[in-house]
């Protein structure tokens, strides 16, 4: 296994206006990419939601179990999360 590394992405959480800056690390999950992103809007400009959260990546869905290094998303990429509406 790789040593964990930290990695910048520009970030867009559903229909807020702010682009984000979020330090996520090369180790983490889309499960966890998407909390971290979530943690700097939702309950504050977005409302909070009992729904699964999913990261889209070059207009892809990604894995929730997939990494950020196993997805190949590198520094200052841009991602966006929003629920998911089964």
């Amino acid at each position: 296994m790789t040593e964990p590394r930290p990695i910048p992405l520009n970030a867009l959480f559903g229909t807020d206006f702010v682009s984000l800056l979020v330090v996520v690390l090369s180790t983490d999950t889309m499960a966890e990419v998407s909390a971290k992103v979530a943690a700097n809007v939702v309950g504050k400009r977005v409302a909070p939601r009992q729904a699964e959260m999913a990261v889209y990546y070059k207009d892809e869905r990604v894995p929730a179990a997939q990494t950020v290094a196993e997805a190949g998303i590198g520094p200052m990429q841009f991602v966006f999360v929003d629920y998911v509406d089964d």
